[in-house]
């Protein structure tokens, strides 16, 4: 009797048991998430140069974004569809590999109608067969009590790795078209090949290395091949905790998106600052992401993921509250501080609201389709946002546009405090049951 249990014990025993195989797999995890994702947003720091070496304008820059943005909200479905059915290792190693390949055809400098090809093709392999493959992965490394802890250093490390690769790509680009002579767009070319190789060769470590926990996920894979479509998606449609979570994602990516407009914002105005003041206090912003969604994540794990993420949700919204006063008082002060606040309330957002999916009772052969589904409402305000910013900014110039903006954001903010505390009352009645 003994003797058995003692080997049932030993066979259930799996890779994801030993602590330096999960972290090593997560710290891959982080290198591929940060790596893989810059080079589609390169306009951030070199928007003037792309202009120029690709011969197109702001609209048509404009519309190569746009295909991007709809290639997203096609995946985002398929995509938790596709994780549940093939290894994400697989997935993910389809995906940098060809991500690079698309670089490297991004840096000839295409006509026009390719680069629109290859905008929407960065939204197949970023999308389609990575983002949800991405999180299902992290989700079954981490244990149960290390869920806030992994997915806080997932997105806290991937701000690191995109900050650390952003002051390469720029310490190079500006020598070669600064001291070597190089033209923009060579520099520009050379920043593509950096991305490229990179994404090209984790492509090839990860797809060379052996995965001691192979045999488990074929057969976990096997058995989710069993589960029909459709029959899933009424199971999730039937979960509360996980529509209050798909509207928790939708509201903090909002305060997310407010993030994008800071450096405008601070040049309006009373506040009036330089661009050159305001683009070194928004980048003291991007070093807040290590910080809060490490450091999120952390605290997630010791007080409950749930709670702390009701709070950052509460102090982010109060945040973007402060900035539509601060423009009244004339402070400086204030709203730098604000943003640097509000920055690091986003990235603990970001770092926790993908941990709470453990707590909403989504069936293991689901979860990568849980996921396709929060993210296609979840990051619907990648095409909503825009549109009402750039009406805002238009119809009311200055400063009152940006109060208008960022009423709007502090309002939805509101109400995923909201469903947080509903999410956290479920909760707890059943504990109680």
């Amino acid at each position: 009797m003994d003797t058995k249990v003692h080997r049932v014990g030993q066979a259930a025993k799996t890779p994801n048991d030993n602590t330096f195989y999960r972290y090593s797999q997560l710290a891959l995890l982080v290198i591929a998430a940060g790596s893989i994702y810059p080079v589609l947003y390169l306009r951030q720091i070199y928007q003037s140069s792309m202009l120029v070496a690709l011969n197109i304008d702001n609209q048509q820059l404009g519309y190569l974004y746009s295909g991007l943005g709809t290639a997203f909200v096609l995946s985002y479905l398929p995509s938790g569809w596709l994780a549940d059915r093939l290894p994400p290792r697989l997935l993910i190693c389809i995906s940098l590999l060809g991500t690079g390949l698309l670089a490297l055809w991004y840096a000839t400098y295409p006509s026009y109608g390719y680069l629109r090809i290859i905008f929407f093709g960065f939204g197949i392999t970023t999308g389609l067969t990575f983002w949800a493959a991405l999180l299902k992965r992290l989700k079954t490394l981490a244990t149960k009590e290390e869920q806030g802890r992994f997915f806080g250093m997932l997105d806290g490390g991937r701000g690191l790795i995109e900050a650390s690769l952003a002051t390469i790509a720029l310490t190079m680009f500006t020598y070669y078209t600064k001291t070597q002579g190089e033209s923009l767009g060579d520099g520009f070319q050379r920043v593509l090949h950096l991305y490229a190789y990179l994404c090209l060769a984790l492509g090839i470590v990860l797809t060379l290395l052996r995965d001691p926990n192979k045999t488990n996920v074929a057969k976990e894979t096997k058995q989710q091949k069993k589960g029909r479509l459709l029959d899933d998606l009424k199971t999730l449609a039937r979960l509360p905790e996980l529509w209050l979570m798909t509207t928790i994602v939708f509201c903090g990516y909002h305060l997310f998106w407010a993030t994008y407009s800071f450096s405008a914002y601070l040049e309006q105005g009373s506040l009036g600052l330089t661009a050159t003041v305001a683009a070194t206090i928004t980048t003291a912003k991007m070093w807040m992401r290590p910080i809060g969604g490490i450091g999120g994540g952390w605290l997630g794990d010791r007080f409950t993921n749930l709670r702390v993420l009701t709070i950052v949700l509460s102090l982010g919204t109060l945040g973007i509250g402060g900035l539509i006063l601060a423009p009244m008082l004339h402070s400086v002060a204030l709203a730098a501080g604000l943003i640097l606040f509000i920055g690091l309330m986003v990235y603990a957002i970001r770092g926790l609201y993908w941990a709470i999916l453990d707590i909403c009772h989504v069936p293991a052969h689901t979860t990568g389709l849980a996921i396709g589904i929060v993210s296609v409402i979840g990051y619907s305000p990648d095409i909503l946002l825009p549109l009402i910013n750039g009406w805002a900014t238009q119809h009311f110039p200055g400063t009152p546009g940006y109060q208008i903006y960022y009423s709007y954001i502090a309002t939805v903010g509101v109400f995923g405090v909201i469903a947080a505390l509903t999410l956290n009352k479920r909760i707890a009645k059943r504990k109680a049951a």
